[in-house]
């Protein structure tokens, strides 16, 4: 084979399978039935006679009922798993594909080298915890941010100023 047609060759199946890759990411997303933002919620309104609540994987996605049948569904980490509601004769009665996506929205992702550093910028950036975030940087906003919760519900000594 010539060298022209096997470079235009080669840059065909690139162009497939980038094509096919991007076919199947965005196939994916379309199957869910729900999509959740990570670390977001959604409000489901459930039917009648639910007696169990199944969530395929909850470090992935996580669910609370609440008064009137409202199901509070909350994104715990990226992926996909899936939501069964049952009533009391194990009758399936609904059934859900859950996504759980990164925030789009006002984040911006700064790389340093190969670590990721993710901040909120609506409209001035602030330092943000996001799962993939560099190790000691994300160690260390959780220390912030648990310190902070446990001065705010008066466990942590001194009372908040």
């Amino acid at each position: 084979m010539c060298e022209p047609l096997r470079l235009a060759t080669r840059r065909a199946l690139g162009v497939l399978l980038v094509f096919c890759a991007l076919t199947v990411a965005g196939g994916l997303a379309l199957a869910a039935d729900i999509r959740v933002v990570l670390d977001e919620a959604q409000l489901l309104k459930l039917p009648e006679r639910v007696a169990t609540i199944v969530v395929g994987n909850p470090l992935i996605a996580d669910v609370t009922l609440q008064a009137g049948g409202v199901l509070v569904l909350t994104g715990k980490g990226y992926g996909v798993t899936n939501l069964i509601v049952l009533d009391r004769d194990a009758k399936v009665l609904l059934k859900k594909t859950v996504l759980v996506v990164g925030p789009r929205e006002h984040a911006v992702t700064v790389y340093r080298g190969v670590e990721p550093y993710t901040y909120s910028c609506a409209p001035d950036c602030e330092r943000r915890v996001t799962l993939g975030d560099e190790k000691t940087y994300f160690e260390t906003l959780m220390t912030q941010i648990g310190t902070r919760n446990s001065q705010a519900l008066g466990k942590g000594g001194e009372a908040p100023k």
